[in-house]
Order: structure tokens, then sequence, then C-alpha cells
């Protein structure tokens, strides 16, 4: 069974209220929230309360996201961080979000490593102070300084952090980044969108071509989370699309039940 969740930006024209009830009528396990948004977190609504009617809907806040070019660690970075960290705390949040840089700089051998390995060191305590989990997101576009899932792997364990820190499988990124090994242990959630655009090649997809998963995906959703779940791995898969046409549906329940079918029904025939 597969535990679906859906992330803010699926339906980013949705209010907060509408993201929750949407999630609970869709049978999803949680919700991400995002602080990148023209709306504040929860509408403004305290983080106690939103928290409150998360869990009155049988929800769970996955996470808040998110710290961005966390590895590019400063001071202010770290202000940035505490802030979303006290917030997610305040709302029974299960995690934050720790996207990297994508910029093209810091890209050098040896510097990302570094670079990666002070934010983690940092983040660390921090994280526990707050009983968060950091949930760190590869991105496989070729100007991001983490890119592949393996380096974020290398780090964590270095400094023992296995379980504070867990990796987000996006299957658009994974497909970017041509691929690699997966990582069903260090694994807190899987994101979905699919690209269905023949025209675009992989190293040209951007966010705004991610919608969701249908027919003539050309990610592999389907293979990548039956990958994942032959491993063993059977956390939340959360739907995170970014096309502008996604978010003008007028029926964003019916569309997101229909992607929901077409990925139960994919998993079953590769399971017969």
């Amino acid at each position: 069974m597969v535990q679906f969740a859906l992330n803010h930006m699926t339906v980013a024209r949705l209010g907060f209220v509408g993201l929750v009830d949407l999630a609970a009528s869709l049978g999803c396990v949680g919700i991400e929230l995002r602080n990148d948004l023209p709306q504040p977190l929860f509408d403004g609504m305290a983080p106690e309360r939103a928290g409150e009617l998360i869990r009155e809907k049988g929800l769970r806040l996955l996470a808040l996201a998110e710290v961005k070019r966390f590895n590019d660690w400063s001071g202010d970075k770290a202000a940035e961080a505490l802030a979303l960290m006290r917030i997610a705390r305040a709302a029974g949040a299960e995690a934050v979000s720790l996207i990297p840089r994508n910029d093209n700089l810091g890209m050098g051998n040896g510097e990302r490593q570094a670079a990666l390995r002070v934010a983690l060191k940092a983040l660390k305590p921090m994280l526990e102070d707050h009983g968060l989990v950091g949930m760190v997101e590869p991105l496989g576009f070729e100007i991001c300084a983490l890119r592949h899932k393996a380096e974020a792997v290398e780090a964590i364990e270095a400094l023992g952090a296995k379980g504070r820190f867990k990796l987000v499988h996006d299957t658009f990124h994974h497909t970017l980044a041509h691929g690699g090994p997966y990582f069903p242990e260090h694994t807190g959630i899987v994101h979905v969108s699919g690209v269905t655009d023949p025209g675009v090649g992989i190293a040209e997809m951007q966010d705004a071509h991610r919608v969701l998963v249908t027919e003539g995906d050309r990610l592999g959703n389907i293979a990548q989370i039956a990958d994942l779940q032959a491993l063993g791995w059977n956390g939340p898969v959360s739907f995170e699309a970014f096309a502008t046409e996604v978010h003008a549906c007028a029926d964003p329940a019916a569309q997101l039940a229909a992607s929901f079918d077409f990925i139960r029904a994919g998993l079953a025939r590769k399971a017969a």
C-alpha cells in the first residue's frame, strides 16, 4: 500500500486549510508545507493551532520547507535554520527540508564535500535540540553543489548522523542526475512528479515541466517507487508538481485521485 502525501507546491493556489482538507479527503498520510509560496506559513495561523488542525484531520506534518542553500553555511544561515526549526517544533512537524545551493558555485571536488560537512555538523545539534529530522534533497541540476545522493550519505555517515538526517528521493532529480544507487535505509520521503513533454531533453528539464504522474511519464516514477519498495522502503510518497497548468487545475481532487490510481495500478502490475 502506497502512503501518499501532498506537498503544498502541487496545489499552490490553495490556502492552508484548503490543503489540509484536500489531503484528508484523498486519504493522504500527511502534508508538506513551504515558506517559498506567496502566502505566509499556515496563512498566518499560529503554528500550534495549525498543528492541531492537521492532527485533527488525521494527518502528519511531514516537513516544513525549506532552508535554502543550506550548504553555503554562515551565521545568517544558522539563524534562518533556527527560525524554521522553532516554527516546525511548535507545529509538531517531523522534519525541516534542506535544499542545497543551485547556482553553479562551490562545485569543486573536495570543496563540495567540505562545505556539506560543515553545514551538516552545525545543523545536527540544532535538529537534536528541536527533535527534528533534516531532510536533505540533492538536486539533479548540473549547476547544483549537491547533485548525487551518494555524497550526502557519505557525509551523514561520516558525522555519525544517520537518522538525524534523511534523504529526499525526488524522482525528477534522480532522473536528472542520471540515476545512481538507491539508499532506502537513508530515505525519509519520496517526491513524485511527472514530465510528459516529449520535446524536452533530460538536461533541459526544469521545475516548470513537472506535472502529475500520468500516462506518458518520462521519469519512470512507478519503477523508482517499486525499486525502493523492493529494497524494503515504505515511507510517504509526496506529490510535488510545479507546473502552472497543475496549479490552475479547476478540480485538483479529481486529477490527484486519478494520478494516485495510476501509480497504484502500475505498482500492482509490477508486483504481479
